[in-house]
């Protein structure tokens, strides 16, 4: 075993957890989960059925991450953010089976408190402010807060607000990586 799980953490069999991940206190890791390396999953979080979790996936405490979701590497979930997985739920009607795919991509934060309305994927590097309902398709790189959420702006590789010239030309303050804006679309410059 290559990796740490606290003893009141339950881990159902068959999954599959990568070398140097963390599971915490009061957290259920169900059957059929993969979870890559260097993870960290905080208190009292659920990775439901057939959930796939990238490396360097960071997991605060009170998230539940339900069959349909696929986070690729290096995504941070913010505490108590939610994610759903059918989109019209009724107590009395049984919709296993018909779960929504949600792909949250390599380098995506998700704010504390947030929402993910199923079926709506999360672009590389885009950040999700605290307290964000999510009911559509967020772009690669962009920033977006509020219920219902919308884009407010873009942000870095290293999760800095980007300030565009009249080029469409930004830098990173704090990495000097450069970035251009062009027909909506944000993309990183080789240097």
């Amino acid at each position: 075993m290559g990796y740490f799980a606290h003893s009141s953490a339950i881990i159902d069999s068959d999954s599959q957890i990568g070398e140097e991940t963390k599971i915490w206190h009061f957290s259920h890791i169900m059957a059929d989960c993969v979870i890559g390396n260097r993870c960290n999953i905080g208190q009292n979080c659920v990775i439901s059925p057939n959930v796939v979790l990238g490396n360097n996936v960071k997991i605060q405490n009170n998230v539940s991450v339900y069959t349909g979701v696929i986070c690729e590497d290096d995504v941070f979930l913010g505490p108590s953010m939610v994610f759903t997985n059918v989109i019209n739920p009724r107590s009395a009607v049984n919709r296993r089976g018909q779960y929504s795919k949600t792909l949250v991509k390599q380098g995506a934060t998700i704010g504390a408190n947030s929402t993910i309305v199923c079926g709506n994927d999360i672009g590389r590097f885009a950040f999700i402010g605290a307290g964000a309902v999510v009911t559509k398709e967020v772009k690669d790189y962009a920033l977006v807060v509020g219920n219902p959420s919308k884009q407010i702006g873009w942000m870095s590789e290293y999760g800095h607000k980007l300030k565009f010239n009249e080029q469409g030309l930004a830098v990173c303050e704090e990495s000097n990586e450069n970035y251009k804006l062009e027909n909506e679309k944000v993309t990183k410059l080789d240097k």
